[in-house]
């Protein structure tokens, strides 16, 4: 097992939190990818999308459904500072994952979060793993909790 899933099946198991971890045939890199693998609505994948404050040098994370973007503004205004894109290296050095594979829990250094409030819309959502092939399902309330995430309005 890669060191990047027994970080995020350690950070769950230590929240109380026990999911099944599911290994994918195919790639779940993206949302629409990840989508078609379970079988459920593009929305229903919570895509882990980093970002850097460049005034605090800090990760923060956003947890959105599969089909929203993103908005780089109302992302700056929750986050109370500018952002920057993180690029792959600093997503790597940072969370421990690759992009495609970016898991909501397990980073390698403590992350702020937030959350789409989009994703409370459905009983569960899924997550990536730590890997581009790996995902769980997870009750959007359950991902809040673990993640410290806060809601707010974050996309275009």
């Amino acid at each position: 097992m890669s060191d990047s899933l027994e970080r995020v099946r350690a950070a769950l198991d230590a929240a109380g939190v026990a999911v099944d971890i599911r290994e994918m045939p195919g790639s779940t890199r993206t949302a629409a990818e990840a989508a078609d693998a379970v079988g459920c609505a593009l929305d229903q994948i919570a895509k882990s999308i980093i970002f850097h404050g460049q005034d605090s040098g800090a990760v923060l994370l956003f947890l959105t459904a599969g089909g929203n973007r993103v908005d780089p503004d109302k992302a700056a205004t929750l986050a109370g500072e500018p952002l920057g894109r993180a690029d792959a290296a600093l997503v790597r050095a940072r969370t421990g994952f690759a992009i495609g594979g970016v898991a909501p829990v397990g980073h390698l250094s403590p992350v702020r979060a937030f959350l789409d409030p989009r994703l409370a819309d459905f009983v569960q959502v899924w997550a990536a793993a730590g890997t581009p092939r790996h995902v769980f399902a997870i009750a959007p309330d359950r991902l809040q909790a673990v993640t410290a995430a806060r809601t707010g309005d974050f996309v275009a």
